[in-house]
């Protein structure tokens, strides 16, 4: 028995001391190890991870415990020496306890690995609770709204492929999220498949399997919790695949596919049904039959049914089987709601077949004569517990009187009663009904009432669905606009109209038809249809017939439309044969976008029906829509169009249908989803319409037309590029570009069949390649020829001759040259019959050199060309003039000249005549021979033949006609003179007759013009003729005579009228009259208008030659330049310029001038003024110009001699003076007092200074002066007397000079006679004005001139004081003027003389 003790230090976590745990272990004689006593040590564990520890203190515990574990862990003792006896036992029990050893030290390498890990965690426990306390504590939880961390990205992904779309959302607690489509929840229940939401990690998403079309729209994503709601939205765009699309059928459409159902079963549609016509009650079944591989009882091909668009259900009216090779629709109980286009679609092992028919239903029987047909489409709205809004749509009235409201009847599922819910007719198709009880399920129907009754009660209502309701707009729509019916079968009429202008909430429409004279109208359709365009179906062979459509909406009808132009309904016979509809038109391909349209083009069918295609139906939509809109009511008949009227960066797709004589046809398959965005790429669009003609065996003749988007720059040449089929290498067939639209491709293989492609050319590269045609086969058609050049033997005339190897009863031969197809020429004509078609040349010249071609229409490119070329013209012209010999060639036709008197000559020229020719003339069926008033004659040398008339009248109207014979040869030529052309000849002839009358008494050899002399005089100036002593000449201006100082000579041959200093007031009408006993001539010149101006231009021609330089000129207002010439008038166009500015006239730069210069003066200068200064006069033809340089010195000097005169014009306005009041002369009676007052004025305010006998004046007792207010001065004498006569003066003067007035006073006695003054006008000072210094310029400055003052009349004995003027400031109160000394004799001035300046005191 073995005790082993094993004891290990360890590390107390948690009181930071060490431990010594014991273990004690039993090691029984069996082996077994058995634990007595457990280990006593403070030890954690922790359940989550941190960093290792870096403590020091721990290293060293862990080192310790190392070595501790690596102590001998147990001794052997020391033996005592055994007896041999004994030494067996003893190495058995030795064997034993060794293998007891070997398992003891695998149990302490264990405990030892224990005990590490035990040791890692008590150190991390503690290194944990020593960071608690830097830890802050949050919240558990934190309430927050929802936030999408990542939005919804937009996506643009191709039909039929999924879409993912994803979003990140945040917020406490965790959000709810929903899923929208164009605010419409998501259910993806009600699409099993179809849609998958999931939500992992916080990552929501929406997956769509298999995108169609209509899953395009605006995707949003709706996080909502308790603390509020966050919306992440983005657009889903699901694209057609090129090429992708779907039948369609006129009219109306099925929608598109979702998804794709894998089928097993090949079926094929045999015979199907057809259009179908019923009445309301019965019962109509739709029976398609097919043919199904393999032929399982029990598994039979899955089937829809479509009415219009919507997918059918079986219900109680509609019944639907299939099996046994038939798949049957049966509608039990006919009503209007079911008219429309039924669609069987059937899934096959390649996709799905298809067939549709229309359905048309009539109004049944009424029950009261001329009651309307019953409402349809009744529908129910939920709203609330007790509330419903019933709405429906009008039914059809063609001969019934219009529909004046409708009843609405509800009945309780459950019951078979009707109950009545409005008491009066509703006019709208629309009824809210109350008091409904909640929980209950109700039915409803309607009835239509006129005049004459109610209806039969529309089909009732299937159960209430939840819808929102629209929003109404007042009011019937407006009539719909133009009807276009043409013809679709032998018993049908295809018809289209204008949508109205005013929709308000359409419904659809109702089209009529009425026998054209009948007036009596039959509806073609008994339920709204919503296109605009409509096959009218069972229609009369042989009848005629006018269309009219109605709009509807739930107001009632609109006003009918104008009636369709008269449709006359046959079979499309021709020739006992029947035509069939075009197939489709395919390869659609874009020439051009402007960004608002686009320019369309396409392939032709490849089957026509048997007859001519007269026109395309577009329609189009936008890539992301599955309804189809017509591009214009209006078909085309060419194969390209320009859509209009389209959105910027929108995809839009589109479909054509062919019509012929029997109808339209099948629409094309939809075109590649095109953009709208402007093309503004520098190279070419696409070239299209790539034709093969005069296809041989190793040759064939490509054409095509140019591309409609020519690119920066205009299209220089094409490159043709070819591959053989099915090869998409295409290899360039020339190597330099070609500049026409063809090109004969040669060296190919017999039998190959070959495609073509065109790319335009122009300086800024290769544009892009056309669409690639279709295959054409490098083998010559079966009797081939080739187009013959010759003569005809008996005309002589040239001609191209082609006999085509096939030909049809529509074939027609189309002539080109250069292969630009003949329309009309004068230089050919053309004949075909049969097979054979000749082009004849009218009068071969080298201008008909060239490739002629001919094309065969309706076969399979029947084709030939010719190249005429000089050398072989030549050839043919030589042989035709020998055939043409024998008639006598014209090298002029018949034709007409105006000779002197009137007379006409008509005359013909041939290219040669022998001197046995015979001729006639004919007018108007008579012949004409030489006789009085006609002379007719011929030269053989040069080949003319004429005849004169002498009196040509309105009797000469008519055809004039030749004939000559010249031996065997015949000619003829015709010359037709009525109408204009005789009109003009008659005005002619009659004009030269009066000239000729007029020039035989006096007359002007050359009429009134104009000349300008150097002197710039206008002269009018006349040439006569045939005059003598007697003949008289008279001038007039607005048939006013002219007086001239020198009488104009008529002897002289030449008369003139001058007209000096022209200007606009000479304009007018002038005429010049010769005349003498034998006659009289007026000539007529009318100045005004382009005459004046051609005047005014060589004057300005003249004028401006003899410009001289700028000159300045110094005024007090400014800075002048002028410009002196020969003579100058405001009308000439003159204009000047500053610095290269043009001047125009202001308050700052004023232009003028007199008859001998043009100024302009700068008012006020400043040195923005400063610089060059130029005169342009122009003539109409050149200008001529002056300039001045108005700077540096000169602009100096200038402006210092402008300040001067400036100051010197200030002195003058400012100086003293005399402004009114005073009289010359004054007569009084002794003993009365007579004052004498003037107004004076002055700035600053002038002295005044009164004299008598030129003595001055002191006031006293009977002298008194005064001068008030500065401008108010008197004397006044009292007590006059005699010797108080004499010669009285006022001297008025400031510092800038003034003036002396005098006045002579005449006192007479009492009793004594009154002296007769002289009477006079108010006394005038006479200035004289200062010198002025000359300026330093040599240029003149002109003296300013005095204003005068205004006049005042002489006042009797008292002058009263005058009111100044309101314009003139009253002066300040001067000081008095200082009296002069007794011994001075103080004169005074003349009046002429300026009073000097007082010098201060």
């Amino acid at each position: 028995m073995l005790y082993i003790v094993l004891r290990v230090s360890l590390h107390g976590a948690a009181e930071g001391r060490h431990s010594l745990s014991e273990c004690i272990i039993f090691v029984p004689s069996a082996g077994a190890f058995q634990l007595l006593s457990g280990c006593s040590s403070n030890t954690q564990s922790s359940s989550f991870l941190l960093g290792k520890s870096s403590s020091q203190v721990v290293k060293k515990e862990q080192v310790r415990a190392t070595e501790a574990m690596a102590e001998q862990a147990y001794t052997v003792p020391t033996f005592r020496e055994r007896a041999p006896e004994g030494m067996q036992e003893y190495q058995r029990m030795a064997a034993h306890f060794g293998r007891d050893l070997v398992q003891l030290q695998h149990e302490l390498h264990r405990m030892k690995v224990a005990t590490k890990e035990q040791v890692d965690n008590i150190e991390i426990t503690r290194e944990v609770k020593g960071m608690m306390p830097l830890r802050k504590d949050f919240p558990a939880e934190v309430p927050t709204a929802p936030d999408f961390l990542v939005s919804l990205r937009s996506h643009t992904v191709w039909e039929k492929t999924p879409v993912k779309l994803f979003c990140t959302v945040s917020g406490k607690p965790n959000p709810i999220v929903k899923w929208y489509r164009n605010n419409v929840a998501i259910e993806p229940l009600s699409a099993p498949g179809k849609y998958k939401i999931e939500n992992k990690y916080g990552v929501h998403s929406l997956i769509i399997s298999r995108c169609a079309v209509t899953d395009s729209g605006i995707y949003s994503a709706v996080a909502t919790n308790p603390h509020g709601k966050a919306t992440s939205k983005a657009t889903v765009c699901v694209r057609r695949p090129p090429g992708a699309g779907e039948l369609s059928h006129l009219p109306g459409q099925v929608p598109l596919l979702s998804g794709i159902h894998l089928s097993k079963l090949e079926v094929t549609l045999m015979e199907s049904f057809g259009v179908t016509f019923g009445t309301e009650g019965e019962s109509v079944s739709l029976v398609a039959n097919m043919v199904v591989v393999p032929d399982l009882p029990n598994l039979p091909p899955e089937t829809m049914w479509y009415r219009d668009d919507t997918l059918l259900m079986p219900s109680r009216w509609a019944e639907m089987s299939v099996g046994g090779g038939v798949a049957k629709l049966t509608l039990p109980h006919l009503n209007k709601d079911d008219e429309g286009l039924y669609t069987l679609r059937i899934w096959t092992k390649d996709g799905t077949a298809e067939h549709s028919a229309y359905l048309f239903v009539k109004d049944a029987t009424p029950t009261v004569a001329g009651a309307p047909g019953a409402p349809m489409d009744v529908a129910v709205f939920d709203v609330n517990a007790d509330y419903v809004l019933v709405s429906w749509k009008p039914p059809n009235t063609t001969h019934e009187a219009p529909i004046t409201g409708y009843f609405v009847d509800r009945r309780k599922s459950g019951t078979k009663d009707w109950v009545q819910c409005n008491d009066s007719p509703v006019k709208v198709c629309k009824l809210p009904v109350h008091g409904l009880t909640e929980g209950a399920s109700y039915h409803f129907r309607v009835r239509a009432v006129n005049k004459d009754g109610i209806s039969l009660p529309s089909r009732m209502s299937s159960g209430v669905t939840a819808a929102d309701v629209e929003s109404d707009v007042e009011g019937v729509p407006s009539a719909p606009g133009q009807v276009i019916a043409s013809r679709n079968t032998k018993t049908s009429a295809f018809v289209q109209w204008e949508p109205p202008k005013h929709a308000n909430n359409l419904m659809g429409y109702y089209v009529d038809a009425s026998l054209v004279g009948s007036k009596k109208w039959f509806p073609c359709n008994h339920r709204p249809y919503k296109h605009t365009r409509f096959v009218v179906h069972g229609l009369v062979p042989g009848d005629t017939y006018v269309f009219r459509v109605q709009a509807v909406n739930a107001y009632g009808l609109s006003e009918e439309s104008q009636e369709s132009a008269p449709l006359f309904i046959d079979a499309a016979l021709f020739g006992a044969v029947e035509y069939a509809t075009p197939s489709a038109p395919y390869d659609i391909s874009l020439l051009n976008c402007n960004g608002s349209s686009m320019t369309l083009a396409w392939k032709r069918p490849k089957n026509t029906g048997g007859s001519k295609i007269t026109s395309y139906y577009l329609d189009k939509r936008e890539a992301e829509s599955v309804d189809w809109k017509e591009v214009s009511p209006s078909p085309t008949a060419h194969r390209t169009f320009t859509v209009e009227n389209l959105t910027t960066g929108v995809f839009y797709e589109f479909k054509i249908q062919a019509a012929n004589l029997a109808g339209v046809g099948l629409p094309s398959e939809p075109s590649k989803a095109f953009a709208c965005e402007a093309w503004t790429m520098a190279e070419p669009g696409p070239a299209y319409d790539i034709s093969f003609w005069e296809v041989r065996d190793t040759s064939i003749l490509v054409q095509w037309k140019p591309p409609v988007y020519a690119g920066a720059v205009p299209i220089t040449g094409y490159f043709l590029d070819m591959a053989k089929k099915g090869s998409s290498e295409f290899v360039a067939v020339n190597a330099e570009p070609v500049g026409h639209c063809y090109l004969k491709v040669s060296g190919l293989e017999t039998g190959t069949s070959y495609v073509f492609r065109v790319r335009a050319v122009n300086a800024k590269g290769v544009g892009k390649a056309s669409v690639v045609s279709d295959p054409v086969c490098a083998k010559a058609l079966p009797g081939t020829k080739e187009i013959v050049c010759g003569v005809d033997d008996e005309t002589g005339d040239i001609f191209l001759n082609f006999e085509a190897c096939d030909v049809s009863e529509t074939s027609k031969f189309t002539w080109s040259k250069s292969y630009k197809e003949i329309t009309e020429s004068s230089r050919v004509s053309i004949t075909s019959s049969g097979r054979h078609s000749k082009l004849t040349f009218v009068n071969a010249e080298k201008d008909d050199l060239g490739i002629y071609s001919v094309a065969v229409t309706d076969t399979d490119g029947v084709s030939s060309s010719y190249s005429v070329n000089d050398e072989e013209l030549k050839k043919m012209l030589e042989l035709s003039y020998n055939i043409k010999h024998p008639i006598v060639p014209l090298k002029t036709e018949l034709n007409y000249e105006i000779l002197e008197k009137g007379h006409v000559r008509f005359w013909v020229q041939a290219m040669k005549l022998s001197s046995s020719v015979n001729y006639r003339f004919i007018v108007n069926d008579k012949a004409i021979t030489s006789a009085e008033g006609y002379k007719i004659s011929h030269d053989v040398s040069t080949g003319i033949i004429q005849m004169t008339v002498e009196h040509f009248t309105k009797a000469n109207e008519g055809t004039y006609t030749i004939q000559i014979h010249d031996g065997k040869a015949k000619s003829q030529s015709s010359l037709v003179l009525v109408g204009d052309a005789f009109k003009v000849a008659l005005k002619e002839a009659e004009f030269q007759r009066k000239e000729h009358i007029r020039k035989q008494g006096p007359h002007f050899s050359e009429y009134l013009s104009f000349h300008v002399t150097d002197d710039c005089t206008v002269m009018l100036v006349c040439k006569l003729a045939n005059v003598k002593k007697e003949t008289t000449f008279t001038w007039f201006k607005d048939d006013e005579g002219i007086t001239v100082d020198v009488p104009p000579n008529p002897m002289s041959g030449s008369c003139s009228l001058p007209i000096p200093m022209f200007s606009r007031k000479d304009q007018g009408i002038y005429k010049a009259v010769l005349g003498d006993d034998r006659g009289k001539d007026t000539s007529v010149y009318e100045i005004s208008g382009k005459v004046f101006e051609d005047i005014i231009n060589a004057i300005a021609s003249i004028a401006g030659s003899s410009a001289s330089d700028l000159v300045l000129q110094c005024t007090p207002e400014g800075i002048r330049l002028q410009c002196y010439m020969k003579y100058y008038t405001e009308e000439m166009k003159t204009s000047w310029f500053h610095r290269e500015s043009k001047i125009s006239s202001s308050e700052k730069m004023r232009i003028g001038g007199t008859s001998e210069m043009a100024w302009m003066q700068i008012c006020e200068p400043t040195d923005k003024e400063k610089g060059q200064y130029t005169i342009e006069i122009h003539d109409g033809k050149k200008s001529h110009s002056r300039t001045f340089d108005l700077s540096g010195q000169a602009y100096t000097d200038a402006y210092a001699e402008f300040q001067r005169l400036k100051a010197a014009a200030f002195a003058e306005k400012n100086r003293g003076r005399v402004v009114g009041g005073l009289p010359d002369v004054v007569t009084i009676m002794e003993k009365k007092s007579l004052s004498l007052t003037c107004t004076v004025w002055g700035d600053p305010s002038p002295e005044v200074t009164w004299f008598k006998n030129e003595q001055e004046v002191v006031s006293d007792d009977r002298y008194k002066i005064t001068f008030e207010g500065g401008k108010f001065a008197s004397l006044t004498i009292n007590n006059v007397q005699v010797e108080d006569s004499g010669k009285y003066s006022i001297n008025v003067r400031n510092k800038y000079g003034g003036e002396f007035v005098e006045i002579t006073v005449s006192v007479y006695k009492q009793g004594g006679d009154i002296p007769e003054p002289k009477l006079g006008q108010m006394a005038k000072p006479v200035v004289t004005p200062k010198p002025v210094t000359p300026a330093p310029q040599s240029a003149k400055t002109p003296t300013p001139q005095t204003p005068q003052p205004p006049q005042t009349p002489t006042p009797s004995v008292k002058s009263p004081t005058p009111t100044p003027p309101p314009s003139v400031k009253s002066p300040p109160p001067a000081p008095k003027s200082p009296t002069p000394p007794r011994s001075m004799r103080s004169p005074t001035p003349p009046r002429s003389m300026r009073s000097p300046t007082p010098t201060k005191k």
